[in-house]
C-alpha cells in the first residue's frame, strides 16, 4: 500500500493535528513534494515537530523520506481526490480529472465506512415516526434528493433549505424522530444550531458530515464520506456523489429491513407511476427522424 491510500486509510485514526497535515498534502501531493517542512507545517498551521511525527505515523524516517516515498506513489499512478484541473487542461484531461476523482471518493467512502454506525442509522430510521432532511448549498441538493426516495415509503418525511422552516420542524420534533443534516465540512454554523435543537427534543439526528467536525458532535450517529475536498476554493464534486450513494445506501438497507410486504408495496408504486412516462413505443418521434 503506498502513501496517500495509507493516508486516506487512517485519516480516522490521526490526532487532529495530524489530520490538518494531512488534509494539506492530499490536497495537493505533488506539490507537497516541493514543499519544506517549515512550509507544510505552516500551511496545516501546525509545528515542525507534528509533522515530522506525522510522517513517522506512516512508518517512514522523516520528512525527506516522506517526500520521497511520496513522490513513488503518485510515479505509479495513484488515483487521489484531489486533481486540480489547471487553465490549460484540455477537455479530454478536465473530463479524466473528474472523472478520477469521483470514483476515487466512492472508493475511498467503500473503505472507510463505519458499519456499525450504519446499521444504527438504518434501525433509527426503520422505526422513524417522521424523517427530517435538511442541508445547505450543495448538499441541500442530496437531502432534497433524499427526501425524494423516502417519499416512496408510508412514513411522513420532509425536506427543506430554509432556515426557519428547519427550525419549526426540529422545534416540534418527538422522540423517535429522525432528523438527517447533510455537509461536507460540518461547518455550517446554522446546520450545527438546527441539529442542537433537534437533539433537544429527543430526536435521533443523522450526520452525513465529516467526522470530528462541529456538526459531528452535535449527532447522535454519524457518517462520514472521508473524502478530502476543498469547498472553501472549489464547489463540492466528488463528496456530493459520496453523500448521494450513502443515501442510496441506506434506502436500501431501509427497504430490505421493511421485508417483503413492504416491497410489494414499493412495486405498486412504481406501477402507479407508469403512466407518467412514454412506453418506448409511445415515444415522440424526432420531426427529422423518417417515417
Amino acid at each position: 500500500m503506498n502513501l496517500i491510500d495509507k493516508m486516506h486509510r487512517d485519516m480516522a485514526q490521526f490526532s487532529k493535528s495530524e489530520r490538518k497535515v494531512a488534509a494539506v498534502i492530499l490536497h495537493d501531493p505533488k506539490a507537497a513534494i516541493h514543499k519544506s517542512i517549515a512550509v507544510l507545517a505552516k500551511l496545516a498551521n501546525v509545528s515542525e515537530p507534528t509533522v515530522n511525527r506525522f510522517c513517522r505515523r506512516l512508518d517512514t524516517k522523516g520528512y525527506p523520506d516522506f517526500k520521497l516515498l511520496l513522490a513513488q506513489s503518485l510515479a505509479k499512478g495513484t488515483p487521489f481526490v484531489n486533481r486540480h484541473v489547471e487553465q490549460s487542461d484540455s477537455t479530454a484531461e478536465f473530463a479524466s480529472k473528474i472523472f478520477e476523482s469521483t470514483m476515487a471518493a466512492l472508493n475511498i467512502t467503500r473503505k472507510h465506512i463505519d458499519l456499525n454506525a450504519l446499521e444504527q442509522a438504518i434501525d433509527a430510521l426503520s422505526q422513524a415516526p417522521k424523517i427530517s432532511f435538511f442541508g445547505f448549498g450543495a448538499s441541500a441538493s442530496v437531502a432534497h434528493d433524499a427526501q425524494n426516495k423516502f417519499l416512496r415509503f408510508d412514513t411522513p418525511v420532509f425536506f427543506s433549505d430554509d432556515l426557519l422552516m428547519q427550525r419549526m420542524t426540529v422545534t416540534n420534533a418527538r422522540k423517535g424522530d429522525v432528523v438527517v443534516c447533510i455537509s461536507h465540512t460540518g461547518r455550517t454554523k446554522a446546520l450545527c444550531e438546527i441539529a442542537g435543537i433537534a437533539r433537544q427534543t429527543q430526536a435521533t439526528v443523522l450526520g452525513i458530515t465529516a467526522a470530528d467536525s462541529p456538526l459531528a458532535r452535535e449527532c447522535n450517529i454519524v457518517l462520514s464520506t472521508q473524502v478530502p475536498e476543498d469547498t472553501d476554493v472549489y464547489m463540492p464534486m466528488a463528496s456530493r456523489i459520496a453523500q448521494l450513494v450513502l443515501i442510496d445506501v441506506l434506502i436500501t438497507g431501509y427497504t430490505l429491513r421493511s421485508g417483503p410486504d413492504f416491497r410489494d408495496r414499493l412495486r405498486l408504486v412504481k406501477e402507479s407511476l407508469r403512466d407518467s412516462r412514454f412506453s418506448r413505443e409511445d415515444a415522440p418521434q424526432n420531426p427529422t427522424d423518417s417515417d
